[in-house]
Parts: structure tokens; sequence; C-alpha cells
């Protein structure tokens, strides 16, 4: 699975972070940083709830 944050929808409200910490970390701004658009094994079901918390619909998973 591979995840992407459409950085003109985000509105750094940091839910990603908090749902996935393991995946998304956040800048000094609040807007998420991935150090690698890979999701590591085991963290798919944490992703998938990061996509779903986020208000702004800015992240985005492919298989």
């Amino acid at each position: 699975m591979r995840v992407q944050v459409d950085m003109t929808k985000c509105q750094a409200y940091g839910l990603c972070a908090e749902e996935a910490p393991e995946v998304f970390d956040l800048d000094e701004w609040g807007y998420p940083v991935l150090a690698d658009d890979v999701v590591p094994a085991g963290q798919e079901p944490s992703v998938r709830r990061a996509v779903g918390a986020c208000p702004a619909q800015a992240i985005k998973t492919t298989d």
C-alpha cells in the first residue's frame, strides 16, 4: 500500500499523526511529513483510519 497527502487540500488538523503516528510526522506548522510513501507492513489499518479521519480528505491510498 502507498499513501499520498494532497498538500493543496491539507488543513494541518494533525489527525493523521494521531491515527498513524508510525507513518505520519508533523512539521513545525502541523502539516504531515512522510518519510516514505510505502506504508510499512502492519500499519495499513492505522493508515486507513487516518484517511477516514481527515476532515479535508487530503489523504489517499493505493494498493
